[in-house]
């Protein structure tokens, strides 16, 4: 388990054509296991379908969209309308919001249950999200890796990041123009993860 103590400057992970800066402790104000617990016993969380190639399929995970009243937000097909902020959801925007020097009015929660459960490669470049976006990803419960892989150039190979409960993982600059990332199953059985992608949402899209 991550042991909580004063947060330090971030890693800067090196990532050619985009910014990577990770939280290895984040002070969070709370053990990041009874955040977990809490979390996953307390959020509204969602099995939904996604559209492939035609044909519609579960998404490997669960999921549930909290933010500003009037805030929704569209990918992979699935409209997703607010849910009000709980009150540790807001703490926890709070600090994130000060460790990432950026503003968020939404969190994307995956709940990750098992190893089998996963999120496949993609960028979080929608409209309504801008130009550069500042995505802040929050890791609590059980390590999963975490993939990036360079959306143009084959030169250079994937990066893997494994991510443990309490990590903090913000992607800026052009992130997400040139790389993508994913959550990819695994064959060693683990338990559930949670994690919490804050980001900023503009309405109507810029």
């Amino acid at each position: 388990m991550t042991e909580l103590f004063p947060n330090s400057d971030p890693e800067e992970i090196d990532l050619p054509g985009g910014e990577l800066l990770l939280y290895r402790a984040a002070d969070l104000g709370a053990d990041p296991q009874e955040l977990f617990e809490n979390l996953e016993r307390e959020l509204a969380w969602r099995e939904e379908p996604i559209q492939l190639f035609g044909k519609r399929y579960l998404q490997p995970r669960l999921l549930a969209w909290y933010a500003d009243a009037g805030v929704s937000y569209k990918y992979s097909g699935i409209q997703h309308d607010p849910l009000p902020w709980t009150p540790q959801l807001a703490v926890l925007r709070e600090r994130v919001e000060a460790l990432s020097d950026a503003r968020f009015n939404s969190v994307l929660a995956n709940l990750y249950r098992h190893h089998r459960d996963s999120m496949g490669l993609h960028a979080d470049d929608e409209r309504e999200l801008g130009a550069q976006p500042v995505i802040a990803s929050l890791s609590l419960g059980e390590e999963r890796m975490f993939r990036l892989k360079h959306r143009h150039r084959k030169d250079l190979k994937p990066i893997r990041l494994p991510l443990a409960s309490g990590m903090l993982l913000i992607m800026r600059g052009a992130t997400q123009e040139n790389w993508r990332h994913e959550v990819p199953k695994q064959s060693r059985p683990c338990g559930p993860r949670i994690n919490l992608t804050f980001r900023y949402v503009h309405t109507p899209p810029v």
